[in-house]
């Protein structure tokens, strides 16, 4: 008699549960299946085996193929996912198949495809004579072979013939194949200060222990050289580390970096913009431990790794470590989780940390590691002032110290920087008579003039308008635009400043995929005189020459009722401010304000991130806000706002909360009305997790139920909530 075994499996829908298939082959968790899931073939993940049956036998589905991969996902990867889905309150086989690349979730094997070729010379070549300098392709074959085992790609750079001519060394004994990179890590040049050295010591010391540390080091100071030389530790012990970046296309000069640092390591790199067959393949190298340093965004702390030693988050801040939509998970604190799971320590790093992250390293929860100086010696920080603009007359948004500012330092040679954080031409067209503005039909926001486009585009749906010719209100032909955006700005320095080359850096000038890059090399050649940008120009980049940076709109943010907007916005003005003066530069910071006694402004003003960090946590232990208080958000969206008011409301009065619990709401969100739909949302509040999550965890099963009666009607449940 055939052998019948029962395998639970982890599909892709949005249902809180694993599903029942029976094989006559009993097949390790973690290995990927084809199935039928209401008709159709799916893809799904065995989880576990079961002898504990829902139905009777005969009505379960036998699994219809098993797909061959490499490896089966590891106990390991599968704790994770569980972990996940239970914090996030998310279904598991959604969770599951949002951390697999798409090459994961088809319907055929997914293979690792052989390592590609490596040469070196081997050692009666490195005794030999290398070709003359003046045969200049064999010349750098020769060198790259002497570096240590080279992929034949990239010697195929320096030579087209690279293989004929390694075929005719190899015959002559000089040249040696390799199985892969050889793993050795280039020396580094750089000489650590006493607090870069002290900390190198104490992470390195832990390598092998769960230690979690937070890297608090001032712009400038050094914090990738301390990531670099402890990265370095752990790969020469044979582990694999994973350095998780924030939104990586913005950091073009830290991956090369890293990559020029351990290019005879295997590097691959996880980001969006990655293709899917490569995304796939360096996944897969990573699954197998044959890719030593994984490099990538949020998505890549989902990545298995067997030999998992160190994990570094850079910006650990960034709010772009935080998914909004489907499976909310925050990169960061799922970092944290996964270094403990494997034993090994953790660097979170940043000039300006996360209060949640200040608040552990104040509790001792992380150890905390503290660069107070700029790593380059004559590098010191900049000068910052505060321009009161309350009652000046501005010239489309400069007032005449800043311009006379921006005139002195181009005369002078200096490259400038001048920052908002707004796109297009401005903020708003508005018809002068009646006062109307254009909203977005599909949003509760205003439209943005972009005049080289010559459009109205919402920055929240990407809804899209022609510019009016006249007021759709009064037929006024007289709008105008209000406000600055970045095309504004631009256009206005090129009238102050005829003589200087001025490149506009946003989402809209840098949208395809080399744009950043040759601008970069425009900015190293001393292409450019002026920047005008928005946040992507506060990433971390290093632009020698910068010696002045402006900050037009810098109100912005601290009328917002987000109680994190005052964090927000020092961590955004203070990573800015410190793109000025990285080298041998004094350099300068003006901040234009209407308020310039406000907190935010005179701890940037002294540089002094602790004492905004302290009292700021001081108030919010004060109000009740996190890190002292958690939050799990419930939210619901409808086409009219009274039916996602109404599904929370009824959601509400079933859920039965202890003292401790706080459930507030329902309320409309902060922008009602997104892409065509209305929002609110329900806010579960408490000091202990244990008790929100027993909350959230009676509201997931009774959302789905509740949810049955309305037609169209989306739901969603939000741990930790970044966005409101």
């Amino acid at each position: 008699m055939t052998p019948v075994y029962y395998h639970q499996v982890a599909i892709d829908v949005p249902l809180y549960r694993l599903f029942t298939y029976q094989s006559a082959t009993l097949l390790a968790p973690g290995t990927r299946v084809l199935v039928s899931f209401r008709g159709k073939t799916v893809c799904g993940l065995v989880w576990a085996h079961t002898d504990t049956l829902d139905v009777a036998a005969h009505k379960i589905l036998p699994i219809q193929s098993v797909l061959a991969d490499a490896l089966p996902l590891s106990d390991d990867w599968r704790a994770l996912m569980d972990f996940c889905a239970r914090y996030y309150h998310h279904p598991l086989g959604q969770t599951v198949f949002t951390a697999l690349p798409s090459g994961l979730k088809q319907h055929q094997a997914a293979i690792l495809r052989p390592s590609e070729r490596y040469f070196a010379l081997s050692a009666p070549g490195q005794d030999a004579t290398a070709p003359p300098a003046s045969h200049a392709r064999k010349h750098a074959l020769w060198q790259a072979l002497a570096a240590g085992p080279t992929p034949l790609s990239q010697l195929k750079k320096h030579h087209p013939q690279a293989q004929k001519n390694i075929d005719d060394w190899a015959e002559a004994g000089w040249i040696v194949e390799h199985d892969g990179p050889s793993g050795r890590v280039l020396p580094s040049d750089h000489i650590l200060n006493p607090e870069q050295q002290q900390a190198v010591d104490l992470v390195s010391a832990r390598l092998g222990t769960f230690a979690p540390y937070l890297l608090f080091g001032i712009t400038g100071s050094g914090k990738t050289e301390v990531y670099f030389q402890v990265i370095a530790t752990a790969l020469a012990r044979g582990q694999q580390v994973l350095f998780l970046l924030p939104e990586i296309n913005l950091t073009p000069q830290l991956l090369t970096r890293i990559q020029a640092r351990f290019e005879h390591v295997g590097c691959v790199v996880l980001h969006s913009q990655t293709a899917a067959s490569e995304r796939t393949q360096n996944y897969l190298a990573a699954q197998s431990g044959r890719a030593q340093l994984i490099i990538g965004t949020r998505l890549s702390v989902f990545t298995p790794l067997p030999k998992l030693g160190l994990i570094v988050v850079d910006e650990e801040h960034d709010g772009s470590f935080k998914q909004d939509n489907d499976l909310r998970y925050q990169a960061r604190d799922l970092a944290v989780w996964r270094a403990k799971q494997s034993g090994c320590p953790i660097i979170l790093g940043s000039a300006t940390p996360s209060l949640e992250s200040w608040q552990h390293a104040k509790a001792g929860h992380y150890q905390l590691l503290t660069l107070s100086q700029r790593a380059h010696t004559a590098a010191t920080l900049p000068e910052v002032l505060i321009e009161d603009v309350g009652r000046q007359f501005l010239d489309n948004g400069f007032s005449k110290k800043t311009l006379a500012a921006l005139k002195k330092n181009h005369q002078d040679g200096g490259l400038s920087l001048v920052y908002l954080n707004r796109r297009g031409f401005a903020p708003a067209l508005m018809c002068t008579d009646c006062g109307h503005s254009f909203g977005c039909p599909m949003c509760s926001a205003k439209m943005v003039f972009h005049r080289l486009a010559h459009h109205l585009r919402c920055h929240h749906c990407n809804h899209v308008e022609p510019v009016p010719t006249a007021c759709p209100e009064c037929g006024n032909q007289d709008l105008t635009a209000v406000g600055q955006g970045t095309q504004r700005v631009e256009e206005t320095l090129q009238q102050a400043l005829p003589k200087a080359r001025i490149k506009r850096v946003d989402r809209d000038s840098t949208s395809k995929k080399n744009d950043w890059d040759i601008l970069y090399q425009q900015i190293h050649n001393q292409e450019v005189d002026v920047l005008v940008g928005t946040q992507m120009l506060s990433k971390g980049h290093d632009f020698g020459r910068l010696n002045l940076v402006v900050v037009m709109n810098a109100d912005g943010g601290l009328y917002s009722p987000d109680f994190r907007a005052s964090e927000h916005m020092f961590s955004e003005l203070a990573q800015v401010a410190g793109r000025s003066g990285r080298a041998d530069s004094k350099g300068q910071v003006l901040i234009q304000t209407q308020v310039p006694d406000h907190p935010v402004f005179q701890a940037l003003k002294a540089h002094d991130y602790v004492r905004f960090a302290d009292e700021e946590l001081a108030n919010r232990k004060l109000f009740g806000f996190s890190p002292f208080q958690h939050s799990i958000a419930i939210k619901a969206d409808a086409p009219l706002i009274h039916e996602a008011i109404k599904f929370l409301t009824e959601l509400k009065a079933q859920l039965d909360a202890p003292d401790s619990v706080f459930i507030m709401g329902p309320a409309p969100a902060f922008m009602v009305r997104l892409a065509g739909r209305e929002r609110a949302q329900l806010f579960i509040e408490g000091p202990k997790r244990s008790a929100l999550h027993q909350v959230a965890a009676t509201a997931e099963s009774l959302l789905p139920l509740l949810a049955k009666p309305y037609k169209d009607l989306r739901w969603s449940i939000d741990v930790d909530p970044l966005a409101y």
